[in-house]
């Protein structure tokens, strides 16, 4: 009943400002401070932290930056034994701005992120075994996501791409052997060529996506809540009232609280629910992993909304 998570690891430099720069603007901050992240290093801290164990596979770097990442996968739950280190380049680091509203803007330099390769596909196969779900995203090489959704495909596995870092023209081949992909408003516009901003257009867009081979589509929107589609049913689910600080990680605490709910055996409705709770939790804290909610708090928003329904 495990969970694997292949993708990157990040280093967040986080800096707080009164509204987002635009183009050739310098803006001054009020706080500055680091926190552990990357995509898939959160997913993975926010299943390990609802309990489940959970495996990373990716690349760090041979620096102060990468031992930091390593302990504190470690400190959360995570089994690191998939993640190799690099000695020929750093890892890979986050530059973020967030607004007053929460709102941010993410420059990443990839790193030790950008070298996954053979290595990592081989502790990934060997890990395989033990997962129930498996987790992707894209901020790894496309040709390394690729090879991986090969091996999953060949498994018992559910397999989850969340499409971020978005890119506008996927191999149609990606779309075939992912059963569930969860992108936000602005990946979802930007894999469909069209503006998604609402129900109506997560439909459309859902609509495109299973005809280029996903089973499932989860169109997460932010304070309007997320759109699942299936072939038997779509449904909106509704967004928790919360006051929003950081959305930073809000969509990685939606994807690991969903990987949980499945592999514990939840329903789609109710892993639907996990994500949007976990995701909820999330924006009230600032930071990445530091703020991907604990198993007891997590358990108790949960039930106050299913109370509620």
């Amino acid at each position: 009943m495990s969970v694997v998570v292949f993708g990157s690891i990040n280093l967040d430099l986080v800096v707080e400002v009164p509204h987002l720069p635009i183009k050739g603007e310098t803006v001054i901050g009020n706080r500055f401070f680091t926190a552990t992240g990357g995509k898939a290093a959160n997913q993975a801290v926010a299943v390990a932290k609802l309990g489940i164990p959970v495996y990373s596979v990716g690349r760090v770097g041979n620096d102060s930056f990468g031992q930091v990442l390593l302990e504190n996968l470690k400190f959360a739950g995570v089994d690191t034994s998939g993640v190799t280190i690099d000695p020929n380049t750093h890892s890979g680091v986050a530059s973020i701005v967030v607004d007053n509203r929460g709102d941010n803007a993410i420059a990443c330099a990839a790193g030790a992120n950008s070298q996954i390769r053979e290595q990592e596909l081989s502790e990934f196969q060997r890990l395989l075994p033990q997962a129930k779900v498996v987790l992707f995203e894209l901020g790894i090489p496309l040709p390394t996501v690729m090879e991986a959704l090969k091996i999953a495909k060949d498994s018992d596995c559910t397999i989850i791409l969340d499409p971020a870092p978005v890119q506008s023209r996927l191999p149609d081949e990606l779309y075939q052997m992912v059963d569930i992909i969860t992108p936000n408003e602005i990946e979802a516009s930007q894999l469909v060529g069209f503006t998604v901003d609402g129900i109506t257009t997560a439909r459309q867009a859902a609509s495109f996506l299973h005809q280029m081979g996903v089973k499932i589509v989860i169109i997460t929107l932010g304070s309007k809540g997320a759109f699942f589609s299936s072939e038997e049913e779509s449904f909106w689910a509704k967004p928790i009232n919360v006051k929003v600080l950081d959305t930073v990680a809000a969509g990685d605490a939606f994807n690991g609280a969903f990987a949980v709910a499945l592999a514990e055996g939840k329903s789609l409705r109710e892993a639907m629910l996990w994500g949007n709770v976990a995701g909820a939790l999330t924006v009230t804290k600032q930071g990445a992993q530091p703020s991907l909610p604990d198993r007891e708090s997590f358990f108790q928003l949960l039930a106050e909304q299913e109370e509620s329904d």
